[in-house]
């Protein structure tokens, strides 16, 4: 990934540093306040601050004088659904997977403790799955479910006992590895690898996941494919502003196009032979 080049706005800059320090505090901020943390001289910050009250961003308490941040980030930042977003900024990083590995690959969100695939990018291979978009599946029985199940706040709603006991462990594992992966509990033959989109802590979250048909006598490393996942997902997370994402590494990625050759190659001698 190319780094994005750097073009200093030291305007702009303090205006941002402003916001995002009124944003992490609970309550209205002082001008002194505002110095102090952002460790500049008050009448530098007062014309800037001037300007996004005058625009409607920050508001000033009438008693205390102090300022707030104002809805109007809420606002603008919803325009636009956070599902368009997802969909705008998952198209080319899925598109680039299936290209590279060969794979089917889905991406699904929680809507109201089910599954839902909500977009999908189909293999160029003759014979292939393909996931519906639109529908729905219980969370706790996919890769992808219990994925996402165990990064945010809900848990399964069925099982009760050693059932949920044994989901718990599961969402535990998941945490650690950062990945999902099973064999489908619907479909013999088929197995399922998902890695998560998004940050939590922004209430935004998805999994971008591969169903893979397992070949008679071809059952391949899968490091590769994961760590090409991994990336794709990154570049996703940074697509939607929300960071580079924990799923991104140089070292994948780089690992990830040199297996994802070797696969390929793989692939091609195998068709070649049928």
């Amino acid at each position: 990934m190319s780094k994005t080049p750097e073009y200093p706005v030291p305007a702009l800059e303090k205006g941002l540093d402003i916001v995002e320090a009124l944003a992490a505090e609970a309550t209205p901020q002082s001008l002194g306040e505002l110095a102090a943390g952002l460790k500049r001289s008050s009448s530098e910050l007062f014309r800037m601050l001037n300007c996004l009250e005058r625009r409607g961003y920050v508001a000033r308490e009438a008693v205390s004088g102090k300022y707030g941040l104002t809805l109007k980030l809420f606002a603008l930042s919803h325009v636009h659904s956070v599902t368009e977003k997802l969909l705008q900024a998952a198209r080319g990083p899925m598109r680039g997977l299936t290209e590279e590995f060969q794979v089917s690959c889905h991406l699904s969100v929680l809507e109201r403790g089910r599954l839902l695939v909500v977009a999908q990018e189909m293999s160029p291979e003759p014979v292939r799955i393909s996931i519906e978009v639109g529908a729905t599946f219980e969370a706790a029985k996919t890769a992808s479910g219990r994925l996402l199940l165990a990064w945010s706040g809900e848990r399964a709603t069925r099982g009760e006992g050693k059932t949920r006991k044994v989901l718990e462990k599961i969402f535990a594992k998941i945490r650690t590895s950062g990945v999902s992966v099973a064999e489908s509990e619907t479909i013999e033959g088929v197995r399922d690898l998902a890695v998560h989109v998004g940050k939590p802590e922004a209430g935004v979250m998805a999994a971008l996941a591969v169903t893979r048909l397992l070949r008679r006598g071809q059952r391949a490393d899968e490091a590769a494919l994961l760590a090409g996942m991994r990336a794709a997902a990154a570049e996703i997370t940074r697509a939607l502003g929300l960071g580079r994402g924990t799923q991104e590494s140089g070292g994948e990625i780089a690992e990830a196009r040199k297996s994802g050759g070797a696969e390929k190659r793989t692939r091609a001698a195998a068709r070649g032979a049928r």
